[in-house]
């Protein structure tokens, strides 16, 4: 297994290979994995780069989908959905993809090379069940994460809640999976947070207060706080100042240190921040809590031959969390449990469509 990062080291020879990646993109010719060791946002604009080149290779496969396929929903040019599920066909034959490398990714965090070692178990797991090797990649934003599936350079990924439709819909990702319980349960909740001392006692108390959502496509973090809190009597923007701190951690951790005087997160992240100490319990309380929402959603690109795909699923589904640097991280749960996108992430469609939310990579953030 290989840890990509991201860092501000040995910018000038990734320049040179990074000319010579689009260079070779350009030519039609194949792309070995490279760590880039660039700025965030740099990186970013790497990101952006290869995804334009690479659509320029999709140029025929685009005017083909744009002329012959009826039925595509929310999906971007580049798919179709004839069977109706949501979720991009696969290709024709020749155009299925099974690269000797996997590129794995997970969710956004704020220590990548935590969740390197975190992984590594199950990427271990997923080589000794697919016999390709697998690079494990930090991204840096779920907007990077979704370019790097729809560029072609990521074949396995663990999407957000909220940047989910996102991934399905202009990355052709494919949601099978979800961490969940021996029995089969899996989910978590909105909560929100302020100081056990910051005087605030019920949602009401949050008006003219400055509360942190996280970004503008985080499920729990932004969308279901602007779908739900309204029905609770306070609505975000009208009643409360929101400013964006770009992820969960940093909401919990402002709301902590009094930079913001409550904010709704992920039960799960704050949840795993208390276990590796991050903050003390006892200096917050929950002021609001939801009903449960599906957790982040584990992907296959959709262009991946059908052999290969039964072997990453057949690898998440036999793999035991018990014991595992994975199973310590994520209390509550010990398995991968199979699920739909069409099913299981209906209710954050419903709050992304209360929203306004349309699947554009501006609206990606």
């Amino acid at each position: 297994m290989t840890f990509y990062n991201v860092d501000k080291s040995n910018n000038k020879t990734n320049k040179t290979t990074l000319k010579m990646a689009l260079y070779q993109r350009l030519q039609g010719r194949k792309v070995r994995p490279h760590v880039f060791t660039c700025e965030k946002t740099d990186f970013l604009k790497v990101s952006t780069v290869l995804a334009a080149i690479s659509m320029m290779s999709f140029g025929s496969t685009q005017a083909y989908a744009a002329d012959d396929c009826i039925a595509r929903g929310d999906l971007d040019q580049m798919y179709c959905d004839m069977d109706g599920d949501l979720v991009a066909d696969a290709p024709a034959a020749d155009q299925q993809v099974d690269p000797d490398t996997l590129v794995f990714a997970y969710t956004p965090v704020e220590d990548p090379a935590v969740y390197a070692d975190i992984w590594e178990p199950f990427l271990e797991h997923l080589e000794k069940v697919t016999g390709k090797d697998v690079h494990f990649f930090a991204v840096q934003s779920n907007s990077a994460e979704v370019e790097a599936m729809r560029s072609g350079r990521l074949h396995v990924a663990g999407f957000s809640t909220g940047p989910t439709p996102f991934a399905v819909n202009l990355a052709g990702a494919v949601p099978f999976a979800l961490m969940g319980a021996d029995d089969g349960r899996f989910g978590y909740t909105l909560q929100l947070y302020t100081r056990v001392d910051s005087g605030i006692n019920s949602l009401a108390d949050l008006k003219g207060k400055r509360v942190a959502h996280t970004s503008p496509t985080s499920n729990s973090g932004n969308l279901a706080p602007r779908a739900l809190l309204p029905g609770q009597g306070i609505v975000p923007e009208q009643d409360y100042e929101v400013v964006y701190s770009g992820s969960h951690d940093q909401s919990m951790l402002g709301v902590v240190a009094g930079d913001y005087d409550a904010a709704p997160v992920a039960s799960e992240v704050v949840e795993r921040m208390a276990q590796r100490d991050l903050y003390d319990p006892a200096d917050v309380k929950i002021l609001y809590e939801s009903k449960p929402f599906p957790t982040t959603s584990f992907n296959y690109a959709y262009n991946l031959k059908p052999e290969l795909i039964e072997k990453i699923k057949e690898a998440f589904f036999t793999f035991d969390m018990k014991g595992t640097a994975l199973g310590e991280e994520f209390k509550g749960v010990t398995k991968f449990v199979p699920v739909t996108y069409q099913k299981d992430w209906d209710v954050i469609r419903e709050i992304q469509a209360a929203n306004g939310v349309k699947y554009t990579p501006d609206n990606l953030k």
